[in-house]
């Protein structure tokens, strides 16, 4: 016989993260900054999930560090952003090797190689909204980059072809 208690529902992040998850945030000059640390599906996910708090019309800049090649393109569909990114979610946290930052004049979203989640913004906002999303705020965060150091990435032929289709179908340009 098992006997229920009138416990709290957990979400499965919150039960199973580790010691690790969460972020950092901070006020320099002109703009805040959070940093985000988490296991990498959490990263993709919360980085496609918090472009809905940005304008219809984005920025996209993206490096792939394997094949060498970055692509830009202005004033996207924000829909038609978030959905690309979307269709690579799970090659890209599970590889990495790739940078993609969605942009605007306020706002930016990074999730660089090692899949850590940025943003840079000129408003607060960002602080509630990842508080919302369920992130506790720390003073530091545990980084996986390292700054200096050349990191190889495994082959990862399927992510690169999905980087080069995605930047064909949203018409983005080689820089």
């Amino acid at each position: 016989m098992f006997f229920r208690g009138r416990q709290p529902d957990q979400s499965v992040w919150k039960r199973f993260r580790t010691a690790a998850d969460g972020f950092s945030f901070s006020h320099d000059d002109d703009y805040y900054t959070a940093h985000l640390v988490a296991n990498a599906e959490r990263v993709v996910d919360l980085f496609i999930a918090l472009m809905e708090h940005l304008p219809p019309a984005v920025d996209l800049a993206m490096a792939d560090v394997r094949s060498g090649r970055s692509w830009k393109g202005e004033a996207l569909a924000l829909p038609d952003v978030r959905e690309a990114i979307s269709r690579i979610k799970t090659l890209l946290a599970t590889n990495g090797g790739t940078e993609i930052s969605v942009y605007t004049s306020e706002d930016q979203l990074t999730v660089n190689q090692v899949l850590e989640l940025f943003v840079y913004a000129r408003t607060d906002q960002w602080l509630y909204i990842l508080k919302g999303k369920g992130l506790e705020e720390r003073r530091l965060v545990r980084t996986r980059s390292w700054r200096g150091v050349q990191r190889e990435y495994a082959e990862a032929p399927e992510l690169v072809a999905a980087l080069a289709e995605m930047a064909e179908s949203l018409r983005l340009t080689p820089t």
